[in-house]
């Protein structure tokens, strides 16, 4: 689990404001212009003890911008870590990704995405760990670590999730150890036995045929053309965590991501955000406005969506949001060719 402290006060950085006050004291008790009454004397005074109090505060305001920026820079190394920036191509698909944290000031928060190209076609992971912010973290790096390692390693989609699952559970019997009373822990926000997270895995392979895995997330959005449609309505299965993965477990068939389409992952904050006026954000609009731009890349996909619902939001999403883009920039004859070796080789 990655933890995120603020340094504690040193005692180098009680050294200024101690010899302030003790400037402040002296002169209050030894000096003999302070114990005197004219209004020079006051004056003097007064003029002491406010440049004691202005030094103070520039002192105080100092310390806390460098300790900010001590925690930005731990939030920067850690997002480079879990959710490191994604190649602009994958294996002929053009990709972009961002996440966007509830928490102000936090670089990261509880969604997590990643898509590596392995011999078994693009894989890709979205997820939502319940909760936000930095409290999500240790979550979002079990998952994460585990699908960078399952997705080259199994040949089955099936067995990626399987080995998600088990990661997660991990995790959750190792924050229950930390949490545990006898461990002198204050009580969780989240509590382990509440805790869970929605996944998707995607496999894209070279003939553009998406299989899919659904753990209670929201299916992507196919923009084809100038079409925007949810790419397949077929139910979920429950989140990682509450309950177990059924025993026979079986990748869904999505159809093709043909050359020019895009598939648009996202998690709900996207869909959940509001406006002032209690207004829910309508994603498939934005992603009309998208479509209607030429050439349309994932990354104009990408800025859209996020320009339109910060503008929804005023600026001030109350959870964590994160869009992926897959277009499938794959010339039309490698698609073609890649299709009939495939059925060449089913003969």
């Amino acid at each position: 689990m990655i933890r995120i402290k603020a340094r504690a006060p040193t005692a180098r950085g009680a050294v200024l404001p101690t010899v302030w006050g003790a400037v402040a004291v002296t002169y209050k008790f030894g000096c003999p212009l302070a114990q005197q009454e004219g209004l020079g004397a006051r004056i003097v005074t007064s003029a002491v003890f406010f440049a004691v109090g202005t030094g103070l505060i520039f002192h105080v305001r100092h310390a806390l911008l460098r300790e900010l920026r001590q925690v930005r820079r731990v939030a920067g190394a850690a997002q480079s870590v879990l959710l490191r920036p994604l190649p602009p191509r994958l294996d002929g698909l053009n990709v972009a990704a961002a996440q966007l944290s509830a928490d102000r000031g936090a670089a990261v928060g509880g969604d997590l995405y990643e898509a590596v190209a392995t011999e078994h076609g693009v894989r890709v992971v979205m997820g939502d760990v319940r909760g936000h912010g930095l409290a999500a973290l240790g979550t979002v790096a079990a998952v994460l670590g585990s699908f960078r390692e399952a997705a080259h390693d199994e040949a089955e989609l099936t067995h990626v999730l399987r080995r998600l699952e088990r990661a997660h559970a991990r995790h959750l019997r190792e924050r229950a150890r930390t949490e545990h009373p006898c461990n002198g822990a204050q009580e969780p926000e989240h509590p382990v036995a509440e805790e869970f997270v929605t996944v998707l895995l995607l496999e894209i392979a070279r003939d553009g045929e998406v299989r899919a895995l659904n753990c209670g997330h929201p299916w992507p959005y196919l923009l084809s053309g100038t079409r925007v449609e949810p790419f397949t309505a077929a139910d979920p299965l429950p989140p990682l965590g509450p309950f177990p993965l059924p025993a026979e477990l079986e990748a869904h068939s999505c159809g093709q991501l043909l050359p020019g389409d895009s598939l648009v992952l996202f998690t709900d904050g996207a869909e959940d955000a509001r406006d002032a006026h209690g207004r829910f954000f309508s994603l498939p609009t934005a992603l009309r406005e998208a479509v209607h731009d030429h050439p349309m890349t994932a990354q104009t996909v990408l800025r859209t969506v996020f320009t339109s619902l910060l503008h929804h939001t005023a600026g001030r999403p109350t959870d964590d949001v994160a869009v992926l883009v897959l277009r499938n920039d794959r010339r039309k004859f490698e698609f073609s060719g890649a299709r009939a070796n495939g059925q060449a080789a089913a003969f």
